[in-house]
Parts: structure tokens; C-alpha cells; sequence
């Protein structure tokens, strides 16, 4: 499961479209590599990429691996008891796939779904400009791009279950290039997640990027659990549209990767639309994770709520930087924005610049940022009940995460989440911090 020797970097090989992709797909890929070869390199002095350690952004070294067989991945990718749906990929190639969707509803590996529904696929696939600062690297995606999840549910379906992808990285220097692209009619419902993960303790590489397309009156929700090894780097950019009277929920949970940008952005395209922005991340030792979002209100009376937790460890990183931006006669916009840290050491740092642009009356917004220690009170509280002072750190930061983790809304899904949470703090107080 190792790369092959001597291929070249991902920076250096064009696209190679499938002939069985249509034709509209390879010029999009040749568009695409011509956009990344033109595009400059993002430099520390960008506001986009500001407090960002640019020097992660060298991925000279990383290629494109053949995949060997890799059934105990299968094995391995046990999440959720009863997902409704399931697909195993290791290197964007898939190796299991399972069902139990009703009927209508289309879910297919992207590289079918672009042969079989074509034209749907090119109706929606990456319709937005990439402006959170990492549009060099969604264009290197699109060249590269092999494979993801397509899924279409159409109006008045709702999928009572939750639909799970694994993205599996294996190989030294292996680089993958997931996308998702899930579309709702009228009054649908789906639930999807996508999780990352490392098949060995090699580096890799991912670059994901998420289409998520919610009409009128239906209800999508999101969820990206990164889990890779704390070698490998991730970008991942999530664009969302909310059509009106829909809901949506975009959970980020980071618990590996060395470096990890993140960039979310939704766009509340409709009147009564409503966008929940949600992330937990747990850095420990040199980990540093990146996060932009921009809550965009088109239209009038929507709401957007965004909350993001982080507990770092160690000399971990954080940078986040949040714009609400409401439009000319966007009215009646309620818009909300929050990000805290927990500090759990004196060597950790966060950076955060939340910000608000508003071009229109009658609206509600607030935005802010804390960044603190744990209290010496809630230590005493703790251990005035017998509890030792590392394992109170640890309940009150897994406490700190829950608030979001409980607005995901399935007990399911949240005992799932809290499962990889608790993982992570297991790794950190086995000396992982």
C-alpha cells in the first residue's frame, strides 16, 4: 500500500480524466489544472492566510498511489451501529459499498454517478468560486479528482438514517482528492458523514471539497470527522447554499492531522433559510488547525448560528477567522457567531478574528471570540470530590466540546462523535499531548 516509486508530484502531473467520464468533465479537469498552474502560492502576508503557517503548504513531495488490496479496511470502518447507507474508499478507489436507501433517492461513488447522471452531476458540481484563500488548492482538486459520494434525494424523501463515507489515505506521501456532492429537493432530508482517516502511520495528503445544495424547505446535515495521523495535512473546503425555509448543519470535528485548514462557507439563499455552523477540535502537541468560515445572507429574515470549540494541548495551534456578511436588502438577517478556546497549556496559541459586514437594516448580529485557561475553581470543585487533577482537565474540556456536539440532534451521531472525542483524549493522556 505504499506510493509508486518514482511517479511524479501531484504539482507536476496534468490531469488524467477517465474515458468513460463525459466530455464536459475532462475540460472542466483541464480548465482546472490550468487555473492551479496560473494561481499564485498563497504567502503569510495574505489576509486570507493571515497568523497561517504557509510552509505546510509544500506538498512537493506528495503523489497519486495505486491501490493494492486493502479488505481489512473494510473491517476497520465501523462507526455508526446501522448507517443507512455505507461506501468504503481507500485512495479514492472504492472497495465496499451497502444500501438500504428509499426509493428515488440516487447515491453513488461520484466517478458512476458522473457516467449515469451526467447532466445532474454538472448542474451542481462546483458552482462557486472558491474566496476563503484556498482556491489554488480547489482547483489542484478538480484537476485530480477521481472519486467521492454523489447523492440526490429528490422532493418530499426524507432518508431516516444517516448515510457514512470513509475516506481512507494509505501509502507514504499518498495524496487523495475526496468530493462530495449532495443535492435535496423540496422538503427532503438526508444526513451524511464523511470520515478521514489514516489506513498506516504513513504521510498523506488530503484535499476535499464538499458541494452541498439544500432546496426549499428541506433539511441537510453534514458532518466531517478528520482522524488522520497526526503526519498527514488536510484541506478541506465545505460551500453550502440554503434555499428558502431550508436548514442546514456543517459539524467539523478535528482530532488529527498535523495541519488541517478548514473552510466553510454557507450561503442563505432564501427567505427563512437557516445555517448551523458547527466544530470541535482537539490539538495536542505541534498540531495546528486552521479555520475560515463566511455566513453570506443573500436573502432576508435567515439565521445563522456558528459555534467552534477548541481545547488545545501542548504547543498546539488554532487560527480562526469568521465574516458575517449580509447583502444589500437582506433584512431582518439574525446572525450569530462564536468561537472559543480552552487553553490547557501556557505554551498553546489561538488566534481569532471574527468580523461583521452589513449592508442592510433591521438585523441581528453579534460575533465574538474568548481564548482562557481552566479556572483553579473548577479544578478544586473536582478534586474536592476525589478526582485527580488530569483526569478533572479532561471532563472539563470533553464538557467545554458537548454544548455543540448536542446540537447535532441524533443521539446516534453524538454518541458517535463523543466516541472519536474520547479517543482523542485518551491519546493525550497517554502521554499524546
Amino acid at each position: 500500500m505504499s506510493a509508486v516509486l518514482d511517479m511524479p508530484s501531484i504539482l507536476d502531473s496534468a490531469p488524467a480524466t477517465p474515458a468513460a467520464f463525459p466530455s464536459w468533465f475532462a475540460e472542466r479537469q483541464r480548465a482546472a489544472w490550468q487555473r492551479f498552474l496560473e494561481t499564485p502560492q498563497p504567502k503569510r502576508g495574505d489576509e486570507p492566510w493571515r497568523f497561517s503557517s504557509v510552509k505546510q503548504l509544500d506538498f512537493a513531495a506528495f503523489v497519486r498511489a495505486e491501490v493494492s488490496a486493502a479488505n481489512d479496511l473494510v473491517a476497520r470502518s465501523v462507526a455508526l451501529e446501522s448507517p443507512v447507507a455505507k461506501f468504503v474508499f481507500a485512495n479514492d478507489e472504492l472497495l465496499h459499498s451497502e444500501s438500504k436507501l428509499p426509493a428515488g433517492v440516487v447515491c453513488l461513488p461520484l466517478a458512476d454517478a458522473l457516467v449515469s447522471h451526467g447532466d445532474l452531476v454538472r448542474e451542481h458540481f462546483m458552482k462557486q468560486e472558491t474566496r476563503l484563500g484556498s482556491s489554488k488548492w480547489t482547483a489542484l482538486h478538480e484537476a485530480h479528482l477521481t472519486n467521492g459520494l454523489f447523492v440526490h434525494v429528490p422532493k418530499n424523501v426524507e432518508v431516516a438514517g444517516t448515510i457514512e463515507v470513509f475516506h481512507w489515505v494509505a501509502g507514504e506521501n499518498t495524496a487523495i482528492f475526496p468530493h462530495t456532492l449532495i443535492v435535496t429537493g423540496a422538503n427532503a432530508k438526508v444526513r451524511v458523514v464523511d470520515y478521514f482517516q489514516s489506513a498506516d502511520a504513513s504521510p498523506g495528503l488530503v484535499i476535499a471539497v464538499n458541494d452541498l445544495i439544500a432546496g426549499p424547505g428541506s433539511k441537510l446535515d453534514y458532518l466531517a470527522i478528520q482522524a488522520l495521523n497526526e503526519k498527514s495535512k488536510i484541506v478541506q473546503v465545505n460551500e453550502t447554499g440554503a434555499g428558502k425555509d431550508a436548514s442546514t448543519i456543517g459539524f467539523i470535528l478535528n482530532t488529527g492531522a498535523s495541519w488541517a485548514r478548514n473552510e466553510s462557507l454557507c450561503r442563505l439563499e432564501g427567505e427563512g433559510a437557516r445555517s448551523d455552523m458547527l466544530s470541535v477540535s482537539v490539538p495536542a502537541r505541534d498540531q495546528e488547525y486552521d479555520q475560515r468560515t463566511f455566513q453570506h445572507h443573500v436573502s432576508p429574515g435567515a439565521y445563522s448560528d456558528l459555534l467552534y470549540k477548541n481545547s488545545l494541548y501542548g504547543k498546539a495551534r488554532t487560527i480562526f477567522s469568521g465574516l458575517i456578511f449580509v447583502d444589500e436588502g437582506a433584512h431582518r438577517t439574525d446572525a450569530y457567531q462564536t468561537c472559543r478556546n480552552l487553553l490547557m497549556s501556557g505554551d498553546a496559541e489561538s488566534n481569532s478574528m471574527p468580523g461583521l459586514e452589513i449592508n442592510a437594516d433591521d438585523v441581528k448580529c453579534s460575533h465574538g471570540s474568548t481564548s482562557s485557561p481552566i479556572s483553579d475553581e473548577e479544578i478544586f470543585y473536582l478534586r474536592a470530590r476525589g478526582i485527580d487533577p488530569a483526569r478533572a482537565r479532561q471532563l472539563i474540556a470533553r464538557g467545554f466540546s458537548v454544548e455543540v456536539i448536542e446540537r447535532l440532534g441524533d443521539e446516534a451521531v453524538e454518541e458517535m462523535v463523543l466516541c472519536f472525542l474520547d479517543n482523542k483524549f485518551a491519546h493525550i493522556a497517554g502521554g499524546g499531548a
